[in-house]
């Protein structure tokens, strides 16, 4: 039996929470859920995002699976995601982006990982108005040795458990010479210890070109947190969207995996929303904890769906039916 923190998050969230649930529980995966809240329907109740007992909760049960979060605005949080992720050192972002059956895209065969540094970096905000008329801001990016080391050693471990044979590191060394040449150093000299697996490092125009043209040369991407964020969603894209891309973050203590969508409150309750991303974020935390037998069981159900049962997936994949006629199909695969 698992102790799991599960926040269902806003919009869509608690609908897409409540499918995935089900349909873990049709595998039957034995899973105690432990109820956290944060977003912004607990901060209209409460006034914080981010409550102090959702804190404590992960503190003590180390797992999460989240559903996508709204941000109040003027609620002190650039984001609740970069919060937890900062809060509990959850330096690994990873992404899958694989070819599903019978989804539109305009590549078939995809089957890459992205590993984004997810603590450092442009994206955490460090910034400030350099005058008083706020007319001049700066930005700084922070990239040290150490978080540098972590994250792309996790890249290569990764590759190295799951027979991949390649790792490329996406970087802008030739003008940030310093934060993406430190990162880029780190990567030459990690590589030297995982001499199986082909390493290679393009600059990041380049590689963003380069996916849209061939992204089957890819294997696992490693780069730092605001290259990562627009890559990741670029790679999403390549295989239908981010509809249907789990995304997990991972640290040495804790751990937490998500929907990487939207809330979506415009569809809230009407049956509409498509639950496989956070549906495959499940499986990542599945494969986390060992269960890889339920994880293929489950992924394979999906993949029958996709393949054989299309009038049952959401519209936004093609189909004509609902977030409960998904779910139906996939648990009555599994409990056949």
């Amino acid at each position: 039996m698992y102790n799991i923190v599960r926040i269902s998050g806003d919009g869509i969230g608690p609908e897409i929470t409540d499918s995935v649930c089900r349909i873990l529980e049709a595998a039957k995966v034995k899973i105690n859920w432990i109820d956290a809240r944060a977003g912004e329907a607990v901060f209209d109740e409460t006034g914080n995002p981010l409550p102090e007992e959702t804190i404590d909760a992960i503190k003590k049960h180390r797992i999460v699976l989240k559903g996508p979060l709204t941000t109040p605005v003027g609620a002190g949080f650039r984001s609740i995601n970069v919060a937890l992720r900062q809060k509990f050192d959850l330096y690994s972002n990873i992404r899958p982006a694989k070819s599903v059956p019978n989804v539109d895209s305009n590549f078939r065969g995809v089957d890459l990982v992205m590993f984004r540094e997810n603590t450092q970096g442009l994206y955490i905000g460090k910034e400030h108005w350099v005058d008083e008329d706020e007319k001049h801001a700066e930005s700084i990016a922070v990239v040290t040795e150490a978080a540098s080391e972590k994250i792309i050693t996790a890249a290569f471990e990764y590759a190295k458990k799951y027979n991949r044979k390649k790792v490329t590191l996406v970087h802008k060394a030739n003008i940030l010479k310093l934060t993406t040449g430190l990162f880029l150093k780190v990567g030459q000299r990690v590589a030297k210890n995982y001499p199986d697996i082909e390493f290679q490092d393009l600059i990041v125009d380049n590689m963003a070109m380069q996916m849209v043209i061939n992204p089957g040369q890819f294997d696992v991407i490693v780069t730092t947190n605001l290259f990562g964020d627009i890559l990741s969603d670029l790679a999403s894209g390549l295989v239908g969207g981010l509809g249907v891309t789990g995304a997990a973050n991972i640290g040495d203590d804790a751990a937490m995996f998500e929907a990487v969508h939207g809330s979506a409150p415009d569809i809230a309750g009407q049956g509409k929303a498509n639950p496989i991303a956070l549906l495959f974020s499940a499986l990542m935390m599945l494969e986390h904890l060992g269960e890889h037998r339920i994880t293929e069981r489950i992924r394979s159900a999906v993949y029958a769906v996709l393949q054989d049962h299309k009038d049952k997936c959401t519209q936004d994949i093609g189909g004509r039916g609902t977030t409960k006629s998904f779910t139906d199909a996939v648990c009555n695969i599994l409990e056949d």
